[in-house]
């Protein structure tokens, strides 16, 4: 079996790309993997350590808010379906996988018509562009959300098979006692995680040092803060006078151990985030990123919190100090807490990478 797989450099393609990538080789240690990725993409070094080979075209993606950039990008398409032949050729793929991102469109258009079987996948409840304008050349199509079916065309070649998540995190799970230990979160405290992805967000991080600061004096409660790498340095300068038991992290690719650790996790709602948060059966407050297209992220969120698996607030509500009322809420009322730990918990489409797998793998 000779796999490749398309897709954009960000953690919310990458990671279910490698998920599915896993079991793959789970089921045949033989099978040939190799990865599509953009030259410039700043998350492509995930690929590489993951152990796995990649090759780079010329792709981005379209900018909508200044469209003359376009025609660098529109070059960039042509030249790229060059590469995607040759690379065709070279590798000889019996099936290609799209995870979605600018990358993920013109190599599944490429790979169809020469023939070779296509899959892609949908990681948010809104679909990005991309997948929808390539949604003509995949001969099927996995979702995360059953609500995603109404956005595309042809509903009959879409499977609901969730996001796949790497197994990091069921592992993780299993360790909770001593990951707390590890990060220092003091026994019997409600220990609140709080990230705004991979590069740090503002206003993520500013909720987490006001909670931060609220929480000083008060024993109980233990707050992580990962900053993102760019931001950290400011922020530890700022809280250097509080006192408290928190701790900052500038990045960590990690992640699952600290979701494991946490009792309470605050965070934007990317359609992996969202994911990862039901796997580890974990309550959240989420704060949907109002600067994404379409915004997909309050839908994401928005899945959960109908379900009774999150809660979802505003930025702009976070910003008016809500998310310490929640905090000490939640903190006063354990049994909700675990409720929507709980209810998270339901809502997670445990077999996703094994369903995509089994699409793959079928002659």
């Amino acid at each position: 079996m000779r796999v490749l797989i398309a897709s954009s450099a960000t953690g919310g393609h990458i990671y279910p790309a490698l998920a599915v990538a896993g079991e793959i080789k789970n089921r045949d240690p033989d099978a040939e993997i190799l990865f599509v990725g953009a030259k410039w993409e700043i998350g492509k070094d995930i690929v590489k350590t993951a152990g796995y080979r990649q090759v780079f075209i010329n792709a981005s993606g379209f900018d909508r808010k200044n469209p003359f950039k376009n025609f660098a990008v529109a070059f960039d398409l042509i030249k790229s379906s060059g590469e995607i032949k040759k690379i065709i050729k070279e590798f000889k793929p019996d099936i290609c996988v799209g995870t979605g991102g600018h990358i993920s469109g013109p190599v599944i258009r490429v790979c169809k018509k020469s023939g070779v079987r296509t899959i892609l996948m949908e990681q948010n409840v809104i679909p990005g562009m991309a997948n929808k304008i390539a949604e003509k050349y995949a001969d099927k199509l996995f979702v995360a959300f059953e609500d995603t079916i109404a956005y595309f065309k042809d509903p009959d070649k879409i499977v609901v098979s969730g996001n796949p998540v790497r197994p990091e995190f069921k592992d993780a799970a299993e360790q909770r006692l001593s990951l707390r230990e590890k990060y220092g979160v003091p026994e019997g405290a409600l220990c609140v995680l709080v990230f705004g992805g991979s590069q740090g967000a503002d206003a993520i991080n500013e909720a987490g040092i006001r909670l931060i600061e609220s929480l000083t004096g008060r024993d109980g409660f233990y707050v992580i803060l990962i900053t993102g790498r760019q931001l950290y340095a400011p922020i530890q300068e700022r809280l250097s006078t509080v006192a408290g038991s928190y701790s900052l992290i500038d990045y960590s690719d990690v992640i699952y151990e600290l979701f494991a650790a946490a009792d309470l996790i605050v965070s934007r709602a990317g359609a992996l985030t969202v994911t990862e948060i039901a796997h580890s059966g974990k309550a959240s407050v989420l704060v949907p990123s109002p600067n994404v297209t379409n915004n997909h992220q309050y839908y994401n969120a928005k899945a959960l919190a109908d379900a009774g698996a999150a809660i979802l607030i505003s930025e702009e509500k976070m910003n008016e100090g809500a998310l310490s009322e929640i905090v000490f809420e939640l903190a006063a009322d354990r049994e909700r807490l675990a409720e929507i730990g709980r209810a998270a918990a339901m809502t997670a489409k445990r077999d996703a990478a094994a369903v995509i797998v089994d699409e793959i793998f079928r002659s």
